[in-house]
């Protein structure tokens, strides 16, 4: 599906002078209203490439190996902040597929490999739509289903809330952030599922709110604006596992960290992503950059 859309989108900036130039062309022709834009993610462990069959060294505190068994998030509310603090939001095209209203999944695994089980074959690795022109200061997503869209039912949702490898239950809603990798002690999976936990209602979607919501806002600032033609938001997951035992699990508890409160593996994780846990605070997320 990227390769689809990559050639029209990155044509289509190139007229527009990258698309977040105050102007562009002669002195009598200025750029303004919505114009297309293809933003491009990319998902790394360390320096490599994160690809499905690949096995990864020096992984968490003990410096274990692994290979990927999923890799996939979904981002909403994606818009850029000026330097006079206005904000430029992206309106996301809707494809039936990979986006929805305000949300978008990217899928980094492609079903090959230890990703086969709940994997898919298909995947996506950047979002696209239109956005007025500007320059950036910082660029600014949510890893997270806004709540009004993360309490339904996958089996009957539209593309792309209808992933069930990415959804807990009506009540918990959907796994924002769905990361694992078999590791030399944990053969069967050192997870990282990102989700909201805490959540009142009646099992049938009816939820009135969640005590820890864990959606990350991940804000970045640009040095020289954003070129959509050239700049990449990058996921460092070798960084998200840094301070973790990827070979041991705390007995009696979910593998890896699963958001839930009082979860030993959850701490580390959770102040990567810059979230609160327990009586930890929140800080600022250190797993994506723009490159």
């Amino acid at each position: 599906m990227k390769s689809t859309f990559r050639a029209t989108y990155v044509a289509v900036g190139s007229l527009a002078c990258g698309l977040f130039a105050a102007g562009c062309g002669s002195d009598d022709k200025v750029v303004s209203g919505p114009q297309p834009i293809e933003i491009q993610f990319a998902a790394r462990v360390g320096s490599e490439p994160f690809a499905c069959g690949q096995e990864y060294h020096g992984l968490g505190t003990t410096g274990s190996h692994g290979t990927p068994m999923d890799g996939r998030f979904y981002v909403s509310d994606i818009h850029f902040v000026n330097a006079d603090e206005s904000e430029r939001f992206v309106s996301l095209d809707q494809d039936g597929e990979w986006q929805l209203d305000d949300v978008a999944l990217l899928d980094f695994e492609d079903g090959t490999a230890d990703c086969a089980a709940e994997g898919t074959a298909a995947t996506n690795t950047s979002i696209r739509g239109t956005v007025e022109p500007g320059t950036a200061a910082r660029i600014h997503f949510t890893v997270g289903v806004p709540f009004a869209l993360n309490h339904g039912d996958a089996t009957t949702a539209e593309p792309p809330l209808d992933q069930t490898p990415m959804f807990w239950s009506w009540n918990f809603g959907y796994k924002f952030m769905k990361i694992e990798l078999a590791t030399n002690g944990q053969p069967s999976g050192f997870f990282v599922h990102l989700g909201s936990t805490g959540c009142e209602g009646d099992g049938a979607g009816n939820v009135s709110s969640c005590s820890e919501p864990n959606r990350v806002d991940a804000e970045i600032p640009l040095a020289n604006g954003f070129d959509a033609t050239k700049n990449v938001v990058v996921l460092d997951i070798a960084k998200l596992l840094e301070d973790s035992d990827v070979d041991v699990n705390t007995p009696e508890t979910a593998p890896g960290c699963m958001s839930f409160p009082g979860d030993p593996e959850c701490p580390a994780i959770f102040a990567h992503l810059g979230l609160p846990f327990g009586e930890q605070a929140g800080g600022t997320q250190d797993v994506f950059s723009v490159e």
